[in-house]
């Protein structure tokens, strides 16, 4: 992990700051494409609040094993006032990270609808019309959060890890 000043790296109440807001998000456009597609409040819901439990979980994962990388750390948007490996995340960053997340979260959503619904054509739509707005909401969500300093890693903190 980076020791410069500005960490870069998200430290674990970051990442699940992180997964709680995106959650939020998330979960709302779920329930309102689930209902829209099966016209069902109940699957909508029934499918939403399933999610909130897988879709934590994965997420919380996919943050932290992002915070073991300096790629796109450093040089945010042209601006390379900082050494590689510091500081927020460029937009090369954001972007992989929401086509990434946005495969695994899919497949989620796909399989959790077909499952509630009982039909693949139901849980293709949802899952085929959450690629767009999920991955247009996450990257603003990463753009967000790109712009805060809470979290990552302070490199003025006295080191406690049992190695030292």
């Amino acid at each position: 992990m980076s020791t410069v000043a500005g960490g870069g790296h998200a430290n674990r109440k970051r990442s699940l700051a992180k997964t709680f807001l995106w959650r939020g998000i998330a979960t709302t456009d779920t329930i309102v494409i689930s209902r829209i597609i099966t016209g069902s409040w109940t699957e909508g819901l029934a499918i939403g609040i399933i999610e909130v439990f897988t879709k934590m979980l994965l997420y919380y994962f996919h943050e932290r094993a992002w915070s073991t990388s300096d790629w796109g750390l450093g040089e945010v948007d042209g601006k390379e006032d900082k050494l590689p490996g510091e500081g927020h995340a460029n937009k090369k960053r954001s972007v992989a990270k929401t086509f990434l997340w946005r495969g695994i979260a899919t497949t989620d959503t796909i399989l959790i609808s077909r499952f509630i619904t009982g039909s693949w054509t139901e849980g293709l739509a949802i899952g085929g019309i959450e690629v767009i707005t999920k991955m247009i909401l996450y990257y603003f969500h990463e753009r967000a959060w790109s712009k805060s300093d809470w979290g990552l890693d302070d490199p003025d903190a006295p080191d406690v890890s049992p190695a030292h």
